[in-house]
């Protein structure tokens, strides 16, 4: 009977402590689910795991999903369909580039003073040309003197002068990539034309850059061509928005002797490991340069990835050469005058007003709602070899 009673007091000692543990864990969770910083972080896991997009499409019944997966089956017959449209588009753009071309040939009879400009092709009437005519009378009495003693060659130099290389010197993107060293060359720079592929030939365009006689190199033109694919990636079909360029290939330059910027010679010691005895050698290594430029990465073609910054550097040079194909060819002038640049930064002010001016009509709907509280104290070409 001892042993009995031993056995019923142990069971109800057990029973007794999981109560009290039970007890213990239910305050604990009490005292937790008081705490406003544990509520709210639940209630965050809570709304992203409950309201988002594939959350809900996991609790559709399965008839339903399988209408969805035809919808998709659709939606990448539409991104051929958009492929198609934008091959359409490039065979437009070669259309209109041989409409263009004459009047970019007479740009550059202007800008290298092969032909002058009629009166009736150089009429422009300005917004401010009563204020410049002023202005610029005003110059002509200051510095009439200093005319006077001009050469004729001085006071009406050929063409226009550092046409392209204001371009670069204007153009952040450009400027960056210009050395001292390069400004000579870049003054030579005569014009840059864009060119399309072929019809039936893959979808690509070349930038030629047009150089007139220098001391640096013995190409007239440098090329840089640019491949383009304008169809939907097989394992990623949704991220189509289309043409994109996925490869750009350059030409090797024909630098005269010691003329060569994109490289530059350095003096390295060596130390013969058994006599003992230095030596000095010279080397070749790699320069900053814009004319890197016709030197870019090359795309792998064995499948295998670029690291970070090679991957960077490729980005950025297909940012350039889309640059140069839709703005700076297509406007040099008003990019060497400055205005184009007026015109982008003036578009990025706009939205931020605009989105400035949204907030304070927000702001103002709350105070006509609070009107009432208290107020608070506010306290390619033959010149150029393909590589």
């Amino acid at each position: 009977m001892a042993d009995n009673s031993k056995t019923e007091d142990a069971a109800s000692d057990s029973v007794e402590a999981a109560k009290n543990t039970s007890d213990k864990k239910e305050k604990l969770a009490d005292q937790v689910m008081q705490n406003p910083q544990v509520l709210a972080a639940l209630q965050e896991r809570l709304d992203n795991t409950s309201h988002t997009p594939s959350s809900y499409i996991e609790t559709l019944p399965k008839a339903v999903k399988r209408r969805i997966d035809a919808l998709k089956q659709l939606q990448v017959q539409c991104a051929h369909i958009e492929a198609k449209f934008y091959e359409e588009v490039h065979d437009l753009e070669r259309k209109y580039a041989a409409l263009y071309e004459p009047l970019f040939d007479k740009r550059r009879e202007f800008i290298t003073g092969e032909a002058e400009p009629t009166d009736a092709e150089s009429e422009w009437h300005s917004e401010n040309e009563e204020e410049e005519k002023l202005a610029g009378d005003l110059k002509n009495k200051v510095v009439i003197e200093e005319k006077a003693a001009a050469t004729t060659e001085e006071a009406n130099p050929k063409g226009i002068p550092d046409f392209w290389y204001t371009i670069f010197r204007n153009v952040d993107m450009l400027s960056e990539l210009v050395q001292e060293y390069d400004e000579p060359i870049l003054k030579h720079l005569q014009d840059i034309k864009v060119k399309f592929s072929e019809p039936g030939q893959p979808m690509s365009f070349s930038l030629e850059f047009h150089f007139g006689p220098n001391d640096y190199f013995t190409n007239s033109v440098l090329t840089k061509t640019y491949k383009m694919k304008s169809e939907p990636d097989k394992t990623d079909p949704f991220s189509f928005e289309g043409p994109e360029i996925v490869d750009c290939e350059g030409c090797s330059i024909d630098w005269k002797k010691g003329k060569n910027v994109t490289v530059k010679t350095i003096k390295k010691k060596q130390k013969h490991k058994g006599r003992g005895t230095v030596r000095t050698i010279t080397k070749q290594v790699p320069n900053d340069s814009f004319f890197n430029f016709f030197s870019p990465i090359k795309v792998s073609g064995d499948g295998e990835s670029l690291d970070e910054d090679s991957e960077f550097t490729l980005a950025t040079d297909f940012e350039i050469g889309h640059f140069f194909r839709e703005r700076i060819v297509p406007r040099a002038v008003l990019y060497f005058t400055g205005e184009a640049i007026e015109d982008d930064d003036n578009f990025e002010e706009g939205e931020e007003g605009e989105e400035e001016e949204l907030e304070g009509e927000e702001e103002g709907e709350e105070e006509e709602d609070t009107e009432s509280e208290p107020k608070k104290d506010a306290s390619q070409p033959a010149e150029c070899k393909q590589q």
